[in-house]
């Protein structure tokens, strides 16, 4: 629940900045679910997918982003940042972690998706 917390207040304080520094609404909802796009990397196989996942779902490459921005004063990369933390929060908010190389639901939030039937 922590982490799922986190997520929460993550997503919060990105769209809250995003409003203050962001370049509207419509480039927001375009551009929230791209980080999305790294899950073709499960059509090569659960480890690839996974590393594709995790690189597109961890926290490092938004914050570089976000920083870079802010201390070179570019403004798309600002907005990127900020999208792509809210994307992040989000998805920890619901409890979709970064993965394991088992399969998609093994995530280090815990098992998500179908409960095995055995």
């Amino acid at each position: 629940m922590l982490l799922r917390g986190e997520g929460v207040v993550v997503l919060a304080a990105s769209l809250a900045a995003y409003a203050q520094f962001g370049a509207g609404w419509g480039v927001f909802a375009l551009w929230l679910l791209a980080p999305d796009l790294a899950m073709l990397g499960y059509l090569a196989g659960p480890r690839i997918g996974a590393a594709f996942y995790n690189a597109t779902h961890s926290y490092l490459g938004a914050i570089v982003l976000l920083a870079v921005g802010a201390l070179a004063a570019i403004p798309w990369a600002v907005t990127g940042g900020l999208i792509w933390c809210a994307h992040i929060g989000l998805d920890r908010a619901l409890g979709y972690g970064l993965k394991y190389g088992a399969g998609f639901g093994s995530t280090h939030l815990g098992r998500i998706g179908r409960a095995d039937p055995w």
